[in-house]
């Protein structure tokens, strides 16, 4: 995790997990903007680099409801009350990494502010999909960043 010495609210997280680097950008974004901590999900399975290997195992792993097994080291929320949480938009759904720390926390009576990168493909509903991984938290809009915009 990188947090910021003396950071505005250290109540705040943000979590992200990226396959090219774009997410984590924003997420470097708004950790400037909040002083919040950072914390970077990566799966112990890396996702294969050729993209029309990735297209197919990530539709596979959305349609079965794929968890990841994460890398250790990821942040508890436990002592946070807002998380930011970021990921790609793949084919129209939250990336199985982040939708897999969603589902290993608890949120209840958090406020999580989803953020996700695209590159215009499917639109996606990820405060709908947050919402259902994570019922007792109070989920907002998301905020969508085209490209690496």
């Amino acid at each position: 995790m990188t947090g910021t010495k003396g950071s505005l609210n250290p109540r705040i997280l943000i979590v992200s997990y990226s396959y090219s680097g774009n997410t984590h950008q924003i997420a470097k974004g708004i950790q400037e903007a909040t002083g919040g901590d950072r914390c970077e999900i990566y799966p112990r399975q890396p996702y294969p680099m050729a993209f029309s290997e990735l297209l197919k195992q990530v539709k596979k792993e959305v349609e079965h409801g794929y968890h990841s097994l994460l890398l250790p080291g990821v942040s508890s929320s436990a002592s946070y009350r807002v998380v930011f949480v970021g990921s790609p938009n793949w084919c129209g759904n939250i990336a199985p990494p982040l939708a897999s720390w969603l589902y290993k926390n608890d949120f209840s009576g958090k406020i999580l502010l989803p953020f996700y990168s695209h590159c215009g493909g499917v639109a996606a509903d990820f405060r709908k999909d947050i919402a259902k991984l994570c019922p007792k938290a109070d989920v907002r809009e998301p905020l969508q960043v085209i490209g690496d915009g």
